[in-house]
């Protein structure tokens, strides 16, 4: 296995947990009715789950 390809899988392992800590902090925000707080263009913006 190449440096490249060691590069690759570490990032795509990371790609997966990034996934999996958005989904669960979207299930968590529906369970405690909290608004969601992202950035769209230069604004901030709270949304509902």
């Amino acid at each position: 296995m190449t440096t490249k390809d060691k590069q690759l899988d570490f990032r795509e392992k990371i790609i997966k947990g990034l996934e999996k800590v958005y989904e669960k902090l979207i299930i968590e925000k529906k369970e405690k009715k909290s608004k969601l707080v992202i950035m769209k263009g230069n604004k901030i913006v709270k949304i509902n789950p």
